[in-house]
């Protein structure tokens, strides 16, 4: 069984004990997703026109942190113009725990 959901403009396909990155989300602990556009269960397929009502995802937050630092480097040849530009992404862990319908 598994769920296609809707977070942080993205969307992600999700089965029971998937560990996800997630952009940051505010809460602590549990999280419930809402935003469900599909659930398949083998030959059992439901799609949302968007979303499914009445369905959704539960999930635990496992942690948060910081990703790997992107460099991001400008420079124009003729110019002595150069600036170098870092960049660390939050993110939030999250464990699936259960997919309802």
């Amino acid at each position: 069984m598994f769920a296609v959901i809707k977070t942080g403009g993205k969307q992600y396909r999700v089965s029971e004990g998937d560990i996800l990155r997630l952009e940051l989300l505010d809460t602590k602990g549990s999280v419930e997703f809402d935003q469900v556009l599909m659930i398949a269960d083998g030959a059992n397929v439901k799609i949302g026109t968007p979303l499914l009502q009445g369905a959704s995802v539960m999930g635990e937050i496992i942690r948060d942190g910081k990703a790997k630092k992107v460099l991001v480097y400008k420079k124009k040849k003729t110019t002595t113009y150069q600036r170098t530009k870092g960049h660390r992404q939050n993110f939030s862990e999250v464990r699936i725990k259960s997919i309802k319908s």
